[in-house]
């Protein structure tokens, strides 16, 4: 069957181009693979080796095989792939040697305990000393984090755009932000290691998304406006809709993340994201309108004039200059895109 991302892996590929020559006839480690991340560099590697004949290959961990063969039996299935079972913190190390790492792994669940602070803190910074531990021993040259921009903790409300200098950070007596510390001390762990092993450790700060692969379920307010709708509506805004976000879609993230892997310099964070901010409000009628007859909006409450606004929107302007990335997908292609891959998927599970 013919893939359904076709077009957008075309994309990748041709904004990626020379960079895979790093790749050709060596090895591939990355965590996360079932997830979202790591489901577009998977996509988009196995593309790339089928494109440009690389005689590379890929190992992928996760905790349930069977699982990742249901949810991407082409990639799965895919010569050049490997799939192992492991848990992220405990995983077996073994004799084989890997060029380059993806930590990609990650607990995508806000925590609504102080017990599950602690798992979710426990999961990000035991996992990531493992996946440290390994590239070493595995001989890799160059290691890809995916690290969040929760480590900047609340955006300072006089702040538009947050940049990789500001030395903010989450607020350690709230349970909440163990996902953000916990993204902190990884990345703390990555420049001791990277320092002590001269293993050049590259950080992306990812930020908000859209595309195919994202959870419809979660936390994720883009992804639930598209469940609402994809059940006719209406597309249900909990809160006034006042909060500022941005959205980058996939298959630039995707280009982004594999530009920095291989380009980027070592123990210099990126933020990784759209510059472009949107409220709550405007992205559920963004949404809304997407959907063919469009679907009413709902609010959680009514809308309150309010003098600073919550933020989450990054500064790219290292990632810009610097790598010479940009936003080539708008938000409302994007949600275009994605709303014709559910379309000729059927992926619709649990909506």
């Amino acid at each position: 069957m013919p893939n359904p991302l076709a077009d957008d892996l075309d994309h990748i590929l041709h904004h990626t181009g020379g960079l895979w020559d790093a790749l050709r006839g060596r090895r591939l480690f990355i965590t996360g693979g079932t997830g979202f991340f790591g489901s577009w560099m998977l996509e988009s590697f196995a593309w790339a080796q089928e494109r440009l004949d690389l005689g590379a290959s890929a190992v992928v961990l996760t905790r349930d095989p069977m699982a990742f063969r249901a949810r991407m039996p082409h990639v799965a299935q895919h010569p050049a792939i490997r799939c192992v079972r492991g848990d992220v913190r405990s995983f077996p190390f073994g004799a084989e040697r890997f060029s380059y790492v993806i930590h990609a792994a990650t607990h995508v669940a806000t925590p609504s305990s102080p017990s599950t602070a602690r798992q979710v803190f426990g999961e990000i910074v035991e996992g990531t000393q493992r996946v440290l531990d390994f590239a070493t021993h595995s001989g890799a040259e160059r290691l890809l984090f995916t690290s969040s921009g929760a480590v900047y903790g609340a955006q300072p409300s006089d702040m538009t755009h947050v940049s990789e200098d500001y030395a903010g950070g989450p607020d350690p007596m709230d349970p909440k932000a163990s996902y953000g510390e916990g993204k902190r001390a990884a990345e703390l762990l990555c420049a001791a290691h990277g320092r002590a092993h001269d293993l050049p450790v590259l950080i992306a700060r990812c930020f908000a998304f859209v595309g195919p692969y994202l959870p419809l379920d979660a936390h994720f307010a883009v992804g639930n406006f598209i469940r609402d709708g994809l059940r006719g509506g209406p597309v249900r805004v909990t809160g006034d809709g006042t909060p500022y976000r941005s959205y980058l879609y996939a298959a630039d993230l995707a280009i982004w993340l594999w530009t920095i892997l291989f380009t980027g310099q070592a123990m210099r964070p990126y933020n990784v994201g759209s510059a472009e901010a949107i409220t709550i409000g405007e992205l559920a009628h963004v949404v809304a309108e997407t959907f063919e007859p469009p679907v009413p909006v709902e609010y959680g409450r009514p809308r309150t004039a309010r003098s600073a606004p919550e933020r989450y929107v990054p500064a790219v302007a290292r990632a810009t200059t610097e790598l010479d990335l940009r936003v080539q997908i708008p938000l409302k292609d994007a949600l275009r895109r994605t709303l014709a891959w559910h379309s000729r998927t059927a992926n619709v599970a649990g909506i």
